[in-house]
């Protein structure tokens, strides 16, 4: 059902539409219907419903749940142009699907009823906070587990312009869609690169010599064999006690592994005061100081940072204090480019945490610091890292733009009767 008409104009619009009058206003049944076809012999894709990728094929992505035969039966056909409220529509809006698969029958599937409703218009207002704000607003409680019902839905109301209006919007953030994607792109290009050259710096296993070697240090020699033990002290922090509030919010930075990704940390994410400190394990450690996280949730464990300031770590942390004999930067690119290596070591048990024992274990091939290789290859490798990081803030900036964009492009559908 239409809605009762409201002066609905966009903050921002194209020149030829300026005087193309108000936008409608329909209810969400209105313009989409829910969809329930079983009707297939499961040789279709099943897809992964992602707020990253949308709807998407399972083998697409790293996607691993196992589903026996017979629950396949009972998933739905999701074509391409379909819509899917998922189970965090709440918190990222509705998906997109550009495949034609199946879902879990768990799934609310929506399909435009009318042509003159452009589906890639809809894929970006269901993404935008106005349309997610006006989805939830009438939810109580809603969380993980609980699914946006389809009469949930229908309660919502839709802005619509005309279609050629739905168009023009649809091509230029489907444009900032191709450059956010193309940036992405240079970033990973600019990681795999590093990765290669990583390989070629460093001598392998078994050998004493890199395959890439700086022109003035081809004559240089060997390497040293040693062990992180031998070049560097490796030891932990603590976690104060989160009962007793005189021990945080003090001047102390204090990091946890959730700051280690392999870069410069140069702010904290809690501080301590010094009661806190001096009555935990935590202590503090000096700006240039090689963190490794020793465990952690997802792939946090054998992550590698270095400290950009002085501060006092948690007990998954390991600090790597570098000796006289090698650059922190030097230790630090060396574990960031063996990072799966890393990964693979485990405790005794089979469980999958780093102990400060086995970190000092850790094989470590290093020229002399007097030679200067160290500082050219830590130097060369950091250049890259600064360039990657520019072209990460540059992508950033472009998502930014255009959620300012999606803003000013959509109005503002305020509460008007049925």
């Amino acid at each position: 059902m239409k809605s009762e008409k409201q002066e609905l104009v966009p903050r921002l619009r194209f020149p030829e539409f300026w005087d193309a009058g108000e936008w409608d206003v329909f209810f969400a049944n209105a313009l989409f219907e829910q969809i329930s076809n079983k009707g297939h012999n499961g040789d279709l894709p099943i897809l992964a419903i992602t707020q990253e990728y949308g709807a998407i094929p399972r083998e697409l992505i790293d996607y691993h749940v196992s589903v026996n035969e017979d629950s396949v039966k009972s998933y739905k056909i999701v074509e391409n142009g379909d819509f899917i409220i998922s189970l965090r529509s709440f918190q990222g809006g509705i998906e997109y699907s550009e495949y034609r698969g199946i879902c879990s029958p768990a799934y609310v599937i929506l399909r435009r009823r009318s042509s003159g409703v452009l589906d890639q218009f809809f894929r970006y207002y269901f993404k935008t906070s106005k349309f997610i704000r006006d989805l939830t607003k009438n939810l109580e409680g809603i969380r993980d587990g609980k699914m946006v019902s389809y009469k949930q839905f229908s309660e919502v109301q839709l802005p619509l312009p005309k279609l050629d209006e739905q168009q023009k919007i649809a091509d230029c953030l489907s444009s900032l869609d191709a450059l956010i994607t193309a940036q992405a792109y240079k970033i990973d290009a600019l990681k795999t690169h590093k990765k290669g050259l990583i390989q070629q710096l460093f001598p392998r296993e078994g050998e004493t010599v890199p395959r890439l070697r700086f022109p003035e240090f081809r004559d240089a020699g060997e390497w040293n064999v040693a062990t992180i033990g031998d070049v560097a002290d490796v030891s932990s922090g603590g976690t104060p006690n989160r009962s007793e509030a005189e021990y945080w919010n003090g001047d102390i930075p204090w990091v946890s592994t959730s700051l280690i990704d392999f870069g410069s940390i140069e702010l904290a994410n809690e501080y301590l005061t010094r009661q806190g400190l001096d009555n935990s394990a935590a202590k503090i450690f000096p700006k240039g100081t090689v963190l490794m996280a020793m465990y952690g949730q997802g792939k946090t464990r054998g992550k590698v940072a270095v400290l950009g300031i002085d501060a006092a770590i948690n007990q998954a942390c390991a600090a790597i204090s570098v000796k006289d004999v090698v650059l922190s930067e030097f230790v630090f690119q060396n574990l960031a480019g063996r990072y799966d290596e890393i990964r693979k070591i485990s405790n005794a048990g089979g469980q999958e945490n780093l102990s400060g024992g086995l970190i000092k274990d850790i094989s470590f091939k290093f020229p002399s610091i007097e030679s200067g290789e160290q500082q050219i290859i830590a130097e060369s490798l950091t250049s890259l890292d600064n360039m990657i990081a520019a072209h990460a803030e540059k992508l950033e900036a472009l998502k930014s733009h255009k959620k300012g964009l999606m803003q000013q492009l959509f109005p503002v559908v305020e509460g008007v009767s049925e």
